[in-house]
C-alpha cells in the first residue's frame, strides 16, 4: 500500500525511529492521520478520511522530496 519512501517519510515527520523491519498498514496510517490533525488519544477511535487526506499530503511531498535528493546524489550534482 505505501512505497518504502512514503512509510518512511510517515515516521520521519513524526519523529520516531525507522523500524527494523516494515511496519503494518494500521501503524502507518495512524501516523498519516496524526500529520493531519489526528491526536490517537484512548477512545478517539480510528481516524477518519479528512485527517488521513491531509497526512497524505504531507507524505507524498516529503517523498518526493527524498526521491528527488535521491536522483541529484546520484547524478554528482548539489543545489
Amino acid at each position: 500500500m505505501f512505497e518504502p519512501d512514503e512509510w518512511k517519510a510517515a515516521y520521519i515527520l513524526n519523529k520516531q525511529k525507522l523500524p527494523d523491519k516494515p511496519p503494518t498498514l494500521n501503524e502507518v496510517v495512524r501516523l498519516v492521520a496524526r500529520l493531519g490533525g489526528f491526536l490517537a488519544r484512548t477512545g478517539d477511535g480510528e481516524p477518519g478520511v479528512k485527517t488521513i487526506w491531509l497526512g497524505m499530503q504531507r507524505i507524498l511531498d516529503f517523498a518526493a522530496g527524498i526521491r528527488f535528493s535521491r536522483e541529484l546524489h546520484a547524478q554528482g550534482t548539489c543545489v
